[in-house]
């Protein structure tokens, strides 16, 4: 009798992270399709800049908070080239929060994509453990965009962190500084149907790749599949 309804609690269980755990997986997909159709344009993101990022973060449809003036949040995912110093292929997404700041008029109302850069070990790692502030605990700058990286993008690749938002078709270097993002270790254990931290997703790979990380992940293995970041 007892092990029947300790089963039974099991599968209640279950039954209701199941939606939840749906949810998630929607958020990863709608990451994957983000990232495909922005690597699809060369306008957008300059290939030798992506080339030379260590991690991505996509934040889909990232909306404002009428009630917060000026604030806005987002939830999305956090992927990063696998094995030591960041050289492997990409691998399994942890998923993130971005909170607070003030985007202007760009999000005016409307749902908005970001997507953020992480330029080196430092920033990936501090992401990793803790929230971090942006402009603050880890350098942010408007991300380059178009074929042509310019002189003065050379000045600016020493930020550890380029953001880039799109809303209403186009799509733009936006710096982010002022907001915080931070691991989101709730969802991954719902993503991921048990208990898993950020760091042990992406610098341990502790759990395999969710099959709705499939886009995401042959997207920028096909787009930057090799770190160029010591050529």
């Amino acid at each position: 009798m007892i092990k029947a309804v300790a089963a039974a609690g099991v599968i209640a269980a279950l039954l209701a992270t199941a939606p939840a755990a749906e949810k998630e997986c929607v958020r990863v997909e709608d990451a994957g399709r983000v990232m495909k159709e922005i690597m699809n344009i060369p306008d957008d993101i300059p290939k030798s800049v992506i080339g030379k990022a260590e991690c991505v973060v996509v934040l889909p449809s990232v909306v404002k908070l009428a009630f917060v003036l000026g604030a806005s949040y987002g939830r999305g995912l956090m992927t990063c080239r696998s094995g030591p110093n960041f050289r492997g292929p990409w691998g399994a997404p942890t998923m993130m929060a971005l909170e607070g700041g003030s985007f202007g008029v760009q999000l005016g109302g409307q749902a908005t994509d970001f997507v953020l850069l992480l330029m080196n070990d430092r920033a990936a790692s501090s992401i990793l453990t803790s929230k971090v502030k942006l402009g603050a605990d880890a350098s942010v700058a408007a991300g380059p965009v178009g074929r042509n990286v310019t002189a003065e993008t050379d000045v600016r690749m020493r930020a550890e962190v380029f953001s880039y938002s799109r809303a209403r078709g186009l799509f733009v270097g936006i710096s982010l500084a002022g907001s915080t993002l931070r691991p989101d270790n709730y969802a991954n254990t719902i993503l991921y149907g048990k208990p898993v931290e950020a760091r042990d997703v992406v610098l341990f790979g502790k759990v395999p790749a969710p099959d709705c990380a499939r886009l995401l992940i042959a997207t920028l293995n096909q787009k930057s599949p090799k770190n160029l970041s010591g050529d």
